[in-house]
């Protein structure tokens, strides 16, 4: 089970949230317990200039979680769209996409790394 606390108009409330065996979560708050099914979503990515890489574009974390897949490699080509990290966060995929055709400079995370929002992933060329 994991502890969250959430923000609903405004107001704080501190759930529990746990997985079901028919894939759905359980959300306890106080005495009272939801079931609701997630599905994974397509999160925008942020990016940046990096100031120090001469302009070179930086693909960062949009929200903390563990890299699962890491889909592409220094040098490869690729098309806006095309699936380059999947990250998984409060057990739920979110695949990181690139903004714009181009080439990677270089990978920064790997497999089974921790980030936290805004940490660098990838360098577009």
């Amino acid at each position: 089970m994991e502890e969250l606390i959430v923000k609903v108009d405004g107001k704080e409330y501190k759930v529990t949230v746990e997985e079901t065996d028919h894939g759905t979560l359980k959300i306890h708050c106080g005495n009272d317990t939801y079931e609701v099914e997630a599905k994974p979503v397509a999160r925008d990515v942020e990016v940046s200039h990096a100031e120090s890489k001469g302009g070179d574009k930086i693909i960062k974390a949009p929200l903390p979680g563990t890299i699962v897949d890491v889909k592409i490699k220094k040098g490869q080509e690729v098309k806006a769209g095309d699936i380059l990290i999947k990250l998984v966060a409060m057990k739920m995929e979110n695949e990181i996409a690139a903004h714009k055709d181009g080439k990677i400079k270089d990978v920064i995370v790997k497999k089974n790394d921790t980030v936290n929002k805004g940490d660098a992933l990838v360098e577009m060329e």
